[in-house]
């Protein structure tokens, strides 16, 4: 489920990068929190953690803005990761 997932990147932020735990809707861009020397860590550090490569074609600000844009955009690079949509019915996170 994609809260999971956003506590296991939240955890990232907190054991590997130092920073507080942001919460899912906090843009991190607007507070200070990321700046483009972070995002890089941040790349590096979930690649490790989730073991997935993240190709820097495929990399916008935008999927990096909050915790919850973050996780849908990891979410839909995990092979067979299924998200439960608003009214709880299962879909794959690449549909």
């Amino acid at each position: 489920m994609l809260r999971d997932l956003e506590a296991r990147i939240a955890r990232v932020f907190a054991e590997k990068l130092q920073l507080e735990p942001p919460t899912p809707e906090l843009d991190l861009f607007e507070t200070g929190t990321l700046d483009s020397l972070r995002l890089v860590e941040l790349l590096a550090r979930l690649e490790g953690e989730l073991g997935l490569r993240l190709p820097m074609e495929e990399l916008e600000f935008e999927d990096f803005r909050t915790l919850a844009r973050i996780a849908r955009f990891v979410a839909a690079r995990l092979p067979d990761y299924s998200l439960e949509d608003d009214h709880g019915a299962a879909t794959r996170a690449r549909d």
